[in-house]
């Protein structure tokens, strides 16, 4: 029978900690044990875990080494099938794990799936993190089914079928170790934001698959680390989108992403300068910086990707532009995609 394990990343969490995690105890199977891998936190987190949660594993680590860092380090040291990946800010629901595992029980080629993502603040409609499963589109503009840019929809059931996607959150992540470890889990460059679509995408790239499996739904609050649209967000998001499609695509698509991208990013900045957010026009262009001066590293790593590639993305990544069909109107994934 395979071992599955719960691993919740915490920085300064305390809050969530007490708010969420009775939800995921009381969720979790017989034999999924539950692991708070503490991130360097500053915060009282570790003494409340030992205080208020004595059922719970803690691994602690010396410094916040970020989203993808962090989970990197902490799951070196957990032995386990599967690595059931989950927010600090998510709720779970009873019965909400045991769907995930059957499809990763049923599915050997499936590497990853993951619940739909309900806003807990608002339990009628789609999570923006995630929805009901992700895609991308040429240019790399993440979508999903539930959520066009930052149009997000009501849940009325009409993404509830089972099926395989481009990416899904981080926020629950539920995903094969061997595969995990196999492809250097996640790009600990990124830091933080995208590390979960880049994972997605290089294991397509290896010939596995992406699946959502609505069944099973939980509740994510979103926004507890970095609110929309910070100066360092914006960085982050726009740096690791570059380098993710430097690494993973095709050689075609990279060309006309090389042509293209540029220009709307300079006006996606310009934007911003109209608006007054000076840090957040800054920040697109330091994302650039940084991304020019990884052109080396991330160079070997697209080879190494391309060198142990047996599988292909292509069917998932949506061949138009998510914006340009935004603007004309279609706001929504079923309307985006007709």
């Amino acid at each position: 029978m395979a071992v599955a394990k719960i691993v919740i990343l915490n920085w300064n969490g305390v809050e969530h900690l007490r708010r969420f995690l009775p939800s995921v105890v009381a969720a979790a199977p017989e034999g999924v044990e539950v692991i708070v891998a503490d991130n360097g936190s500053t915060d009282d987190s570790v003494a409340v875990l030992a205080a208020e949660f004595p059922s719970v594993s803690v691994l602690c680590m010396d410094a916040n080494y970020g989203f993808a860092g962090g989970y990197n380090r902490a799951l070196e040291g957990i032995d386990a099938d599967y690595y059931l990946l989950l927010n600090s800010d998510i709720e779970t629901p009873a019965g909400w794990l045991e769907p995930i595992l059957d499809c990763l029980d049923r599915n050997p080629d499936v590497a990853v799936v993951a619940p739909k993502l309900i806003s807990y603040a608002d339990r009628t409609e789609f999570e923006y993190a995630g929805a009901s499963g992700g895609f991308i589109d040429y240019l790399g503009y993440p979508f999903c089914r539930g959520r066009i840019l930052r149009r997000v929809e009501k849940d009325r059931g009409q993404y509830d079928d089972q099926r395989d996607v481009f990416w899904v959150s981080g926020a629950a992540f539920c995903c094969r170790a061997d595969v995990f470890r196999a492809l250097g889990g996640f790009d600990g460059d990124f830091f933080a934001h995208m590390e979960e679509i880049d994972l997605c995408w290089r294991m397509q790239l290896a010939g596995y698959r992406v699946r959502i499996v609505p069944q099973s739904t939980v509740y994510h609050l979103g926004g507890g680390t970095l609110q929309t649209d910070s100066p360092t967000k914006v960085f982050y998001n726009h740096r690791n989108n570059l380098a993710m499609l430097y690494k993973c695509t095709s050689p075609a698509q990279r060309l006309f992403v090389a042509v293209a991208r540029p220009v709307l990013d300079v006006l996606a900045a310009l934007s911003y300068l109209v608006q007054g957010r000076r840090d957040n026009f800054r920040a697109v262009f330091r994302a650039y910086g940084d991304f020019i001066r990884w052109h080396g590293a991330l160079a070997r790593k697209r080879r190494a990707i391309r060198e142990t590639r047996k599988g292909s993305a292509s069917e998932n990544i949506y061949r138009g532009s998510v914006v340009l069909r935004y603007l004309f109107g279609r706001r929504t994934f079923g309307s985006m995609m007709r």
